[in-house]
Protein backbone atom coordinates (compact mmCIF):
# COMPACT_ATOMS: atom_id res chain seq x y z
CA UNK A 1 0.00 0.00 0.00
CA UNK A 2 1.27 3.49 -0.85
CA UNK A 3 1.99 5.53 2.32
CA UNK A 4 -0.28 8.50 2.82
CA UNK A 5 1.09 12.01 3.16
CA UNK A 6 1.55 13.35 6.69
CA UNK A 7 -0.78 16.31 6.20
CA UNK A 8 -4.12 15.31 4.68
CA UNK A 9 -6.48 17.16 6.98
CA UNK A 10 -7.13 15.20 10.20
CA UNK A 11 -5.11 13.91 13.14
CA UNK A 12 -6.17 10.72 14.88
CA UNK A 13 -5.55 11.41 18.56
CA UNK A 14 -5.99 9.09 21.52
CA UNK A 15 -5.67 9.49 25.29
CA UNK A 16 -5.18 6.20 27.12
CA UNK A 17 -6.42 7.25 30.56
CA UNK A 18 -6.68 5.04 33.62
CA UNK A 19 -10.47 5.50 33.83
CA UNK A 20 -11.45 6.11 30.19
CA UNK A 21 -9.91 5.81 26.75
CA UNK A 22 -10.73 8.70 24.42
CA UNK A 23 -10.08 9.18 20.74
CA UNK A 24 -10.99 11.83 18.17
CA UNK A 25 -10.31 13.16 14.71
CA UNK A 26 -9.05 16.73 15.03
CA UNK A 27 -8.74 19.24 12.21
CA UNK A 28 -6.09 21.90 11.69
CA UNK A 29 -8.17 24.47 13.61
CA UNK A 30 -8.42 22.30 16.74
CA UNK A 31 -11.97 21.19 16.03
CA UNK A 32 -12.97 17.66 17.06
CA UNK A 33 -14.85 16.37 14.02
CA UNK A 34 -15.65 13.01 15.59
CA UNK A 35 -14.89 11.55 19.02
CA UNK A 36 -15.44 8.38 21.03
CA UNK A 37 -15.00 7.41 24.68
CA UNK A 38 -14.92 3.92 26.17
CA UNK A 39 -14.21 2.82 29.75
CA UNK A 40 -10.76 1.47 30.49
CA UNK A 41 -11.73 -2.11 31.30
CA UNK A 42 -8.72 -2.47 33.62
CA UNK A 43 -10.08 0.39 35.74
CA UNK A 44 -8.25 3.05 37.76
CA UNK A 45 -7.76 0.75 40.77
CA UNK A 46 -5.60 -1.83 39.00
CA UNK A 47 -2.03 -2.36 40.20
CA UNK A 48 -1.22 -4.55 37.19
CA UNK A 49 -2.53 -4.50 33.61
CA UNK A 50 -1.86 -6.75 30.62
CA UNK A 51 -0.56 -4.35 27.93
CA UNK A 52 -2.45 -6.29 25.27
CA UNK A 53 -5.62 -5.16 27.03
CA UNK A 54 -4.67 -1.58 26.11
CA UNK A 55 -4.04 -2.64 22.50
CA UNK A 56 -7.49 -4.27 22.27
CA UNK A 57 -9.12 -1.12 23.68
CA UNK A 58 -7.22 1.02 21.18
CA UNK A 59 -8.38 -1.17 18.28
CA UNK A 60 -11.93 -1.03 19.64
CA UNK A 61 -12.09 2.74 19.97
CA UNK A 62 -10.50 3.32 16.55
CA UNK A 63 -13.08 0.95 15.03
CA UNK A 64 -15.88 2.94 16.68
CA UNK A 65 -14.33 6.20 15.53
CA UNK A 66 -14.07 4.97 11.95
CA UNK A 67 -17.72 3.89 12.07
CA UNK A 68 -18.93 7.31 13.20
CA UNK A 69 -16.60 9.24 10.86
CA UNK A 70 -17.39 7.30 7.70
CA UNK A 71 -15.52 8.61 4.67
CA UNK A 72 -13.80 11.30 6.78
CA UNK A 73 -11.69 8.56 8.37
CA UNK A 74 -9.84 8.29 5.05
CA UNK A 75 -8.46 11.80 5.67
CA UNK A 76 -6.38 10.74 8.68
CA UNK A 77 -2.83 11.88 7.95
CA UNK A 78 -1.02 11.36 11.27
CA UNK A 79 -1.53 9.69 14.66
CA UNK A 80 -0.60 11.00 18.13
CA UNK A 81 -1.24 9.02 21.32
CA UNK A 82 -0.75 10.08 24.94
CA UNK A 83 -1.45 8.03 28.05
CA UNK A 84 -1.00 7.37 31.72
CA UNK A 85 2.53 7.51 33.07
CA UNK A 86 4.32 6.14 36.16
CA UNK A 87 3.33 2.83 34.55
CA UNK A 88 5.99 0.47 33.21
CA UNK A 89 5.66 -2.07 30.38
CA UNK A 90 8.44 -4.69 30.43
CA UNK A 91 9.62 -6.05 27.04
CA UNK A 92 12.26 -8.51 25.93
CA UNK A 93 14.59 -7.99 22.94
CA UNK A 94 11.90 -9.30 20.56
CA UNK A 95 9.25 -6.92 21.84
CA UNK A 96 7.43 -9.63 23.78
CA UNK A 97 5.65 -8.59 26.99
CA UNK A 98 7.36 -10.26 29.94
CA UNK A 99 4.68 -9.70 32.60
CA UNK A 100 1.73 -7.40 33.37
CA UNK A 101 2.63 -3.72 33.52
CA UNK A 102 2.92 -2.07 36.93
CA UNK A 103 0.59 0.93 37.13
CA UNK A 104 0.89 4.29 38.88
CA UNK A 105 -0.94 2.82 41.90
CA UNK A 106 1.51 0.02 42.66
CA UNK A 107 3.77 0.52 45.71
CA UNK A 108 5.62 -2.80 45.95
CA UNK A 109 8.95 -1.32 44.81
CA UNK A 110 9.29 1.02 47.82
CA UNK A 111 11.89 -1.13 49.66
CA UNK A 112 13.97 -1.45 46.48
CA UNK A 113 13.84 2.31 45.97
CA UNK A 114 15.36 2.71 49.43
CA UNK A 115 18.07 0.15 48.59
CA UNK A 116 18.96 1.99 45.38
CA UNK A 117 19.09 5.31 47.25
CA UNK A 118 21.51 3.72 49.73
CA UNK A 119 23.82 2.76 46.86
CA UNK A 120 23.91 6.26 45.37
CA UNK A 121 25.99 9.19 46.64
CA UNK A 122 24.09 11.97 48.42
CA UNK A 123 25.12 14.57 45.82
CA UNK A 124 23.57 12.63 42.90
CA UNK A 125 20.48 14.69 41.86
CA UNK A 126 18.28 11.69 41.04
CA UNK A 127 18.73 10.12 44.46
CA UNK A 128 15.90 12.18 45.95
CA UNK A 129 13.51 11.02 43.20
CA UNK A 130 13.90 7.31 43.94
CA UNK A 131 10.55 6.05 45.24
CA UNK A 132 8.07 3.22 44.76
CA UNK A 133 6.97 4.61 41.38
CA UNK A 134 10.43 5.14 39.91
CA UNK A 135 11.21 2.89 36.90
CA UNK A 136 14.65 1.97 38.28
CA UNK A 137 13.09 0.87 41.58
CA UNK A 138 10.56 -1.27 39.74
CA UNK A 139 13.28 -2.88 37.67
CA UNK A 140 15.19 -3.61 40.90
CA UNK A 141 12.02 -5.18 42.30
CA UNK A 142 11.72 -7.32 39.16
CA UNK A 143 15.31 -8.52 39.57
CA UNK A 144 14.55 -9.76 43.07
CA UNK A 145 10.95 -10.95 42.73
CA UNK A 146 10.94 -12.38 39.20
CA UNK A 147 14.53 -13.12 38.16
CA UNK A 148 13.49 -15.12 35.08
CA UNK A 149 11.69 -12.07 33.68
CA UNK A 150 14.55 -9.79 34.67
CA UNK A 151 17.04 -11.99 32.81
CA UNK A 152 15.14 -11.35 29.55
CA UNK A 153 14.41 -7.65 30.18
CA UNK A 154 15.44 -5.37 27.32
CA UNK A 155 13.21 -2.26 27.47
CA UNK A 156 10.90 -0.44 29.89
CA UNK A 157 8.36 1.81 28.17
CA UNK A 158 5.10 3.67 28.85
CA UNK A 159 1.63 2.39 27.85
CA UNK A 160 1.37 4.82 24.90
CA UNK A 161 4.80 3.61 23.76
CA UNK A 162 3.41 0.08 23.68
CA UNK A 163 0.55 1.18 21.43
CA UNK A 164 3.05 2.99 19.20
CA UNK A 165 5.16 -0.17 19.07
CA UNK A 166 2.20 -2.30 18.04
CA UNK A 167 1.36 0.25 15.34
CA UNK A 168 4.86 0.79 13.94
CA UNK A 169 6.96 -2.16 15.11
CA UNK A 170 9.49 0.23 16.67
CA UNK A 171 10.29 0.14 20.40
CA UNK A 172 11.00 3.70 21.57
CA UNK A 173 9.90 6.30 24.10
CA UNK A 174 10.07 10.08 24.48
CA UNK A 175 12.36 12.23 26.59
CA UNK A 176 9.52 13.70 28.70
CA UNK A 177 7.80 10.45 29.74
CA UNK A 178 11.16 8.72 30.30
CA UNK A 179 12.78 11.61 32.19
CA UNK A 180 13.18 9.65 35.43
CA UNK A 181 14.58 6.59 33.67
CA UNK A 182 17.03 8.73 31.70
CA UNK A 183 18.10 10.58 34.85
CA UNK A 184 18.71 7.26 36.63
CA UNK A 185 21.28 6.43 33.94
CA UNK A 186 23.31 9.61 34.46
CA UNK A 187 26.81 9.07 35.94
CA UNK A 188 27.45 9.89 39.58
CA UNK A 189 29.41 13.10 40.23
CA UNK A 190 32.58 11.30 41.34
CA UNK A 191 32.40 8.33 38.98
CA UNK A 192 30.33 5.20 38.63
CA UNK A 193 26.60 4.97 38.07
CA UNK A 194 23.47 3.28 39.39
CA UNK A 195 23.29 0.97 36.39
CA UNK A 196 26.52 -0.79 37.30
CA UNK A 197 26.05 -0.56 41.07
CA UNK A 198 22.60 -2.17 40.98
CA UNK A 199 23.24 -4.51 38.05
CA UNK A 200 20.54 -3.00 35.84
CA UNK A 201 20.45 -3.83 32.09
CA UNK A 202 22.12 -1.09 30.04
CA UNK A 203 19.76 -1.91 27.18
CA UNK A 204 17.06 0.06 29.03
CA UNK A 205 18.94 3.25 28.12
CA UNK A 206 19.81 2.19 24.55
CA UNK A 207 16.38 2.33 22.90
CA UNK A 208 15.54 5.59 21.04
CA UNK A 209 14.29 8.45 23.21
CA UNK A 210 12.66 11.03 20.95
CA UNK A 211 11.21 14.50 21.22
CA UNK A 212 7.37 14.36 21.37
CA UNK A 213 7.15 16.13 17.99
CA UNK A 214 9.41 13.58 16.27
CA UNK A 215 7.91 11.07 13.89
CA UNK A 216 8.43 7.60 15.36
CA UNK A 217 7.49 5.68 12.22
CA UNK A 218 4.56 4.62 10.06
CA UNK A 219 1.68 2.25 10.72
CA UNK A 220 2.59 -1.26 9.59
CA UNK A 221 0.69 -3.12 6.91
CA UNK A 222 -1.43 -6.17 7.73
CA UNK A 223 -2.74 -4.97 11.09
CA UNK A 224 -6.13 -6.40 12.02
CA UNK A 225 -9.50 -4.83 11.24
CA UNK A 226 -9.85 -1.12 10.56
CA UNK A 227 -6.22 -0.54 11.60
CA UNK A 228 -5.15 -2.03 8.27
CA UNK A 229 -6.60 1.02 6.50
CA UNK A 230 -4.10 3.22 8.37
CA UNK A 231 -1.03 1.54 6.85
CA UNK A 232 1.60 4.14 6.04
CA UNK A 233 0.16 6.83 8.30
CA UNK A 234 2.82 8.62 10.35
CA UNK A 235 2.92 8.10 14.14
CA UNK A 236 4.47 10.69 16.46
CA UNK A 237 6.39 9.84 19.62
CA UNK A 238 4.17 12.14 21.75
CA UNK A 239 4.44 12.08 25.57
CA UNK A 240 2.43 11.26 28.67
CA UNK A 241 -1.11 12.47 29.33
CA UNK A 242 -0.04 15.12 31.87
CA UNK A 243 2.28 16.81 29.40
CA UNK A 244 -0.25 16.52 26.56
CA UNK A 245 -3.01 18.03 28.71
CA UNK A 246 -0.76 20.93 29.76
CA UNK A 247 -0.12 21.61 26.07
CA UNK A 248 -3.86 21.39 25.33
CA UNK A 249 -4.54 23.94 28.07
CA UNK A 250 -1.88 26.30 26.73
CA UNK A 251 0.16 25.96 29.92
CA UNK A 252 3.48 24.94 28.36
CA UNK A 253 4.82 28.50 28.75
CA UNK A 254 7.19 30.05 31.27
CA UNK A 255 5.43 31.58 34.26
CA UNK A 256 2.29 29.48 33.92
CA UNK A 257 0.96 26.70 36.12
CA UNK A 258 -1.33 23.83 35.25
CA UNK A 259 -3.74 21.76 37.35
CA UNK A 260 -5.23 18.62 35.86
CA UNK A 261 -8.11 17.11 37.82
CA UNK A 262 -8.90 13.60 36.70
CA UNK A 263 -9.03 10.43 38.76
CA UNK A 264 -6.09 12.01 40.55
CA UNK A 265 -4.65 15.53 40.40
CA UNK A 266 -1.47 16.84 38.85
CA UNK A 267 -0.16 20.34 39.49
CA UNK A 268 3.01 22.02 38.39
CA UNK A 269 4.61 25.34 37.49
CA UNK A 270 6.65 26.04 34.37
CA UNK A 271 9.99 27.86 34.46
CA UNK A 272 13.15 28.13 32.43
CA UNK A 273 15.80 27.03 34.92
CA UNK A 274 16.83 23.66 36.32
CA UNK A 275 15.32 23.99 39.80
CA UNK A 276 14.54 21.73 42.72
CA UNK A 277 12.06 21.75 45.61
CA UNK A 278 11.30 19.32 48.46
CA UNK A 279 8.99 16.54 47.33
CA UNK A 280 8.47 17.92 43.82
CA UNK A 281 9.58 16.51 40.48
CA UNK A 282 11.67 18.70 38.21
CA UNK A 283 11.44 17.52 34.60
CA UNK A 284 12.71 18.96 31.34
CA UNK A 285 9.54 19.46 29.32
CA UNK A 286 11.24 20.64 26.13
CA UNK A 287 10.99 24.03 24.41
CA UNK A 288 13.61 25.24 26.93
CA UNK A 289 11.10 24.80 29.77
CA UNK A 290 11.28 23.00 33.10
CA UNK A 291 8.27 21.62 34.93
CA UNK A 292 8.28 21.43 38.71
CA UNK A 293 5.40 19.75 40.51
CA UNK A 294 3.96 16.30 40.11
CA UNK A 295 1.05 13.88 40.39
CA UNK A 296 -0.97 13.17 43.52
CA UNK A 297 -3.03 10.14 44.52
CA UNK A 298 -5.97 12.42 45.40
CA UNK A 299 -8.45 14.17 43.12
CA UNK A 300 -11.85 13.63 41.53
CA UNK A 301 -11.74 10.01 42.69
CA UNK A 302 -11.62 11.30 46.27
CA UNK A 303 -14.85 13.19 45.64
CA UNK A 304 -16.34 10.12 43.94
CA UNK A 305 -15.54 8.07 47.07
CA UNK A 306 -17.33 10.64 49.25
CA UNK A 307 -20.40 10.66 47.00
CA UNK A 308 -20.51 6.87 47.03
CA UNK A 309 -20.67 6.96 50.82
CA UNK A 310 -23.77 9.15 50.52
CA UNK A 311 -25.33 6.83 47.96
CA UNK A 312 -27.71 5.09 50.35
CA UNK A 313 -31.52 5.00 50.66
CA UNK A 314 -32.81 8.43 51.57
CA UNK A 315 -29.55 10.19 50.66
CA UNK A 316 -29.07 10.41 46.90
CA UNK A 317 -28.68 14.18 46.49
CA UNK A 318 -26.54 15.34 43.55
CA UNK A 319 -23.37 17.26 44.37
CA UNK A 320 -24.70 20.71 43.28
CA UNK A 321 -27.68 20.30 45.60
CA UNK A 322 -25.46 19.31 48.51
CA UNK A 323 -23.09 22.23 47.90
CA UNK A 324 -26.04 24.61 47.62
CA UNK A 325 -27.06 24.12 51.25
CA UNK A 326 -25.87 26.41 54.09
CA UNK A 327 -22.53 25.67 55.78
CA UNK A 328 -21.68 25.75 59.45
CA UNK A 329 -19.45 28.70 60.48
CA UNK A 330 -16.77 26.40 61.91
CA UNK A 331 -15.45 24.29 59.00
CA UNK A 332 -14.32 20.69 59.05
CA UNK A 333 -10.94 19.71 57.62
CA UNK A 334 -10.30 16.72 55.38
CA UNK A 335 -6.99 15.07 54.50
CA UNK A 336 -7.59 13.42 51.09
CA UNK A 337 -4.98 10.68 51.34
CA UNK A 338 -7.17 7.63 50.71
CA UNK A 339 -4.46 5.75 48.77
CA UNK A 340 -1.28 7.17 50.26
CA UNK A 341 0.23 10.19 48.56
CA UNK A 342 2.77 10.96 45.90
CA UNK A 343 3.60 14.65 45.39
CA UNK A 344 4.81 16.20 47.64
CA UNK A 345 4.98 13.63 50.48
CA UNK A 346 5.78 10.36 48.65
CA UNK A 347 4.40 8.26 51.49
CA UNK A 348 2.43 5.20 50.32
CA UNK A 349 1.06 4.60 53.82
CA UNK A 350 -0.19 8.15 54.45
CA UNK A 351 -3.90 8.00 55.20
CA UNK A 352 -6.89 10.32 55.11
CA UNK A 353 -8.61 11.85 58.10
CA UNK A 354 -11.36 14.22 59.19
CA UNK A 355 -10.51 16.94 61.71
CA UNK A 356 -12.77 19.21 63.69
CA UNK A 357 -16.07 17.37 63.17
CA UNK A 358 -18.95 18.49 65.36
CA UNK A 359 -22.60 17.50 65.77
CA UNK A 360 -23.81 20.36 63.56
CA UNK A 361 -21.79 19.36 60.52
CA UNK A 362 -23.79 18.00 57.57
CA UNK A 363 -23.05 16.39 54.22
CA UNK A 364 -22.64 19.92 52.84
CA UNK A 365 -19.83 20.74 55.29
CA UNK A 366 -18.10 17.45 54.54
CA UNK A 367 -18.42 17.89 50.77
CA UNK A 368 -16.81 21.32 50.98
CA UNK A 369 -14.09 19.88 53.20
CA UNK A 370 -13.27 17.29 50.50
CA UNK A 371 -13.03 19.96 47.78
CA UNK A 372 -10.98 22.23 50.04
CA UNK A 373 -8.71 19.38 51.16
CA UNK A 374 -7.63 18.67 47.59
CA UNK A 375 -7.20 22.43 46.98
CA UNK A 376 -4.98 22.69 50.09
CA UNK A 377 -2.85 19.88 48.67
CA UNK A 378 -2.66 21.89 45.41
CA UNK A 379 -1.53 24.94 47.36
CA UNK A 380 1.20 22.95 49.11
CA UNK A 381 2.63 21.96 45.73
CA UNK A 382 2.17 25.43 44.22
CA UNK A 383 3.94 27.22 47.07
CA UNK A 384 6.96 24.93 46.80
CA UNK A 385 7.01 25.24 43.01
CA UNK A 386 6.77 29.04 43.06
CA UNK A 387 9.56 29.24 45.62
CA UNK A 388 11.71 27.14 43.30
CA UNK A 389 11.07 29.14 40.12
CA UNK A 390 11.51 32.41 42.02
CA UNK A 391 8.09 34.04 41.91
CA UNK A 392 4.33 33.66 41.54
CA UNK A 393 2.82 32.23 38.40
CA UNK A 394 0.69 34.41 36.11
CA UNK A 395 -2.28 32.03 36.17
CA UNK A 396 -3.27 28.41 36.68
CA UNK A 397 -4.74 26.59 33.70
CA UNK A 398 -7.29 24.14 35.12
CA UNK A 399 -8.58 21.15 33.14
CA UNK A 400 -9.94 17.65 33.44
CA UNK A 401 -13.20 16.41 34.89
CA UNK A 402 -12.88 18.48 38.06
CA UNK A 403 -12.82 21.71 36.04
CA UNK A 404 -16.48 21.19 35.11
CA UNK A 405 -17.46 21.98 38.71
CA UNK A 406 -17.57 25.79 38.91
CA UNK A 407 -17.65 25.77 42.73
CA UNK A 408 -14.42 23.77 42.82
CA UNK A 409 -12.85 26.16 40.30
CA UNK A 410 -13.61 29.12 42.57
CA UNK A 411 -12.42 27.26 45.68
CA UNK A 412 -9.09 26.59 43.98
CA UNK A 413 -8.73 30.25 42.99
CA UNK A 414 -9.56 31.38 46.54
CA UNK A 415 -7.31 28.82 48.25
CA UNK A 416 -4.27 29.40 46.01
CA UNK A 417 -4.82 33.13 45.50
CA UNK A 418 -4.18 32.86 41.78
CA UNK A 419 -6.26 33.46 38.66
CA UNK A 420 -7.72 30.15 37.45
CA UNK A 421 -8.44 29.76 33.73
CA UNK A 422 -10.48 26.96 32.16
CA UNK A 423 -10.16 26.32 28.44
CA UNK A 424 -12.84 25.62 25.86
CA UNK A 425 -11.52 22.15 25.02
CA UNK A 426 -13.53 19.51 26.84
CA UNK A 427 -10.61 17.08 26.45
CA UNK A 428 -7.39 19.15 26.53
CA UNK A 429 -5.25 16.01 26.35
CA UNK A 430 -6.63 15.24 22.91
CA UNK A 431 -6.12 18.84 21.81
CA UNK A 432 -2.54 18.66 23.12
CA UNK A 433 -1.91 15.58 20.98
CA UNK A 434 -3.23 17.44 17.93
CA UNK A 435 -1.08 20.51 18.64
CA UNK A 436 2.02 18.32 18.83
CA UNK A 437 1.09 16.52 15.61
CA UNK A 438 0.48 19.76 13.73
CA UNK A 439 3.76 21.18 15.03
CA UNK A 440 5.52 17.98 13.98
CA UNK A 441 4.14 18.21 10.45
CA UNK A 442 5.29 21.83 10.16
CA UNK A 443 1.89 23.52 10.19
CA UNK A 444 3.10 25.42 13.27
CA UNK A 445 6.67 26.55 13.86
CA UNK A 446 6.63 24.89 17.27
CA UNK A 447 4.34 23.82 20.10
CA UNK A 448 4.12 27.35 21.50
CA UNK A 449 2.73 28.69 18.23
CA UNK A 450 0.25 25.81 18.16
CA UNK A 451 -0.93 26.69 21.68
CA UNK A 452 -1.44 30.32 20.68
CA UNK A 453 -3.55 29.38 17.65
CA UNK A 454 -5.62 26.51 19.04
CA UNK A 455 -6.10 27.04 22.80
CA UNK A 456 -9.03 29.27 23.77
CA UNK A 457 -10.10 30.27 27.31
CA UNK A 458 -13.76 29.79 28.23
CA UNK A 459 -13.98 30.77 31.92
CA UNK A 460 -11.98 32.87 34.41
CA UNK A 461 -12.04 32.63 38.22
CA UNK A 462 -10.51 35.55 40.09
CA UNK A 463 -9.51 34.87 43.73
CA UNK A 464 -11.66 36.62 46.33
CA UNK A 465 -9.20 38.50 48.62
CA UNK A 466 -11.26 38.01 51.80
CA UNK A 467 -11.80 34.32 51.16
CA UNK A 468 -8.09 33.90 50.38
CA UNK A 469 -7.16 35.36 53.77
CA UNK A 470 -9.63 33.06 55.52
CA UNK A 471 -8.40 30.05 53.59
CA UNK A 472 -4.77 30.92 54.40
CA UNK A 473 -5.52 30.60 58.12
CA UNK A 474 -7.31 27.29 57.51
CA UNK A 475 -4.45 26.09 55.30
CA UNK A 476 -1.96 26.59 58.15
CA UNK A 477 -4.10 24.35 60.38
CA UNK A 478 -4.49 21.80 57.56
CA UNK A 479 -0.70 21.68 57.13
CA UNK A 480 -0.27 20.95 60.85
CA UNK A 481 -2.94 18.25 60.59
CA UNK A 482 -0.99 16.56 57.78
CA UNK A 483 2.13 16.49 59.97
CA UNK A 484 0.15 14.83 62.76
CA UNK A 485 -1.45 12.34 60.38
CA UNK A 486 1.91 11.24 58.99
CA UNK A 487 3.00 9.89 62.34
CA UNK A 488 -0.34 8.25 63.04
CA UNK A 489 -0.51 6.71 59.54
CA UNK A 490 2.87 5.08 60.02
CA UNK A 491 1.66 3.39 63.20
CA UNK A 492 -1.62 2.32 61.59
CA UNK A 493 0.15 0.79 58.61
CA UNK A 494 2.00 -1.56 60.96
CA UNK A 495 -1.28 -3.21 62.03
Amino acid sequence: MTPRADLTGLVLVCDLGSTNVRAALVDAFGGQRYSETIPNVAGPAADEVDPDCWWRMFADIVTRLAGSAGAAFNNVGVIAICGQTRTQVFLDANGQVLRPALTWRDRRAAPWAAQLAALAPAEWPERGHLNAFHPAARVAWLANAEPACFARLHAVIDPKDYLNFRLTGRVASDVVSSARLLAAGHPWPKGGDLVAAAGLPRSLWEIPFLQPTERLGSVQADLPGILSSLAGVGVFAMANDTWATAVGMGALRSGMAYNISGTTEVLGAIGTGDVDAPGLMSVDWGQGLQQIGGPSQSGADTLAWFMQMLDSPGCKSPLDLILGQPRQPVPALFLPFLSGERTPYWEPMLRGAWFGLNRQHSATDLAYAVLEGVAFLNRTVLERAEAAIGGPVQAIRFGGGGAVNTIWCQIKANVMGRLVQVGEAEQPGLLGCAIVAWAGTGRFADIDEGQQFLVRIARLYQPDPERHVAYSALFAIWTDAVAAARAVSERLSAI
